[in-house]
């Protein structure tokens, strides 16, 4: 990994100058992202999640990638290290806040220094108020959590006990003026304890990514909206070199035969001949009895 930086107090961001307690100093390894280009979601969760919510966290994530969002966490093990994972998988810049030092032989926990590697290496960064040597220590969590909460424009919880490091970023992030969003979880889990008094306190429920993007103040792009825009563009570009008769028939697919038969009212020679052309021409396939555009 690239050299630890001491990052000068002109040069710290400025989320960072707003947080209580004030930040002492700040270490970085990588390169720290303009914030403001981005809308920045910590994710925070269970050490020991369930398979529902690794399930919900890469997911979630995944769905997030077409958009200006950078994805924060602490890289501990369970939530946070799956949302460091799957913001690497599917090219989301991801920022990573230990509770340590920045030094490879003390960043915590240590089975996470690969994943540490991948960060910096896909254009992350890695931040700590510590000094470069000094290892974990339970002191270190509740205050790196509001270096989390202060960088981050909005935090989603996703599984966490009542009581846990995960419900002090939260409220840290509340105390911020952040917005707190949670996923729900089964009524049988305690690691449903924690979201679930969130959302009684008035964290915005999470369902799926559009949930994310638009409490994020962006606007939620449709896939299959734009996956039928694609095709309509396809379909405009190829009527230009096409016959009346060949663009009629285009505008009724995907289809099948019999039913293009019916629908253009034609004679079935002229249809099957139609047909034979639009496939000459490359423009059209036929699989399992469904005729579409190539």
């Amino acid at each position: 990994m690239p050299p630890i930086q001491y990052i000068s107090k002109t040069n710290v961001p400025v989320r960072l100058t707003r947080i209580h307690p004030p930040l002492r100093r700040l270490y970085c390894r990588g390169v720290i992202p303009n914030f403001d280009l981005y809308r920045c979601l910590a994710v925070v969760g269970s050490r020991k999640p369930s398979e529902y919510g690794e399930k919900a966290c890469r997911e979630l994530i995944r769905d997030l990638k077409d958009y200006p969002i950078l994805i924060i966490s602490g890289l501990a093990v369970g939530i946070d290290s799956i949302a460091h994972e799957a913001a690497l998988q599917n090219n989301i810049l991801t920022v990573a806040v230990p509770g340590s030092g920045l030094d490879e032989k003390v960043i915590y926990p240590k089975s996470k220094l690969p994943l540490a590697r991948r960060i910096v290496a896909a254009g992350g960064c890695l931040l700590s108020e510590y000094s470069s040597d000094e290892p974990m220590g339970s002191w270190v969590f509740p205050e790196r959590n509001r270096v989390m909460a202060g960088l981050a424009d909005a935090v989603l919880v996703i599984e966490a006990t009542r009581k846990s490091g995960t419900s002090i970023t939260a409220r840290l992030a509340l105390d911020f003026g952040k917005d707190v969003l949670a996923v729900p979880g089964s009524i049988f889990s305690s690691l449903s304890e924690g979201p679930h008094y969130l959302l009684q306190q008035g964290a915005i429920p999470v369902h799926s990514a559009r949930d994310i993007v638009e409490a994020l103040g962006l606007e939620w792009r449709d896939p299959e909206a734009e996956n039928q825009t694609k095709i309509n563009e396809i379909k405009q570009t190829l009527f230009t070199n096409c016959t009346t008769a060949e663009k009629e028939l285009l505008a009724l697919l995907p289809s099948t035969r019999d039913n293009l038969i019916q629908s253009l009212k034609k004679p079935v020679d002229e249809v099957q001949m139609i047909l034979s052309l639009l496939e000459i021409k490359e423009i059209i396939r036929e699989e399992a009895g469904k005729i579409n555009l190539k």
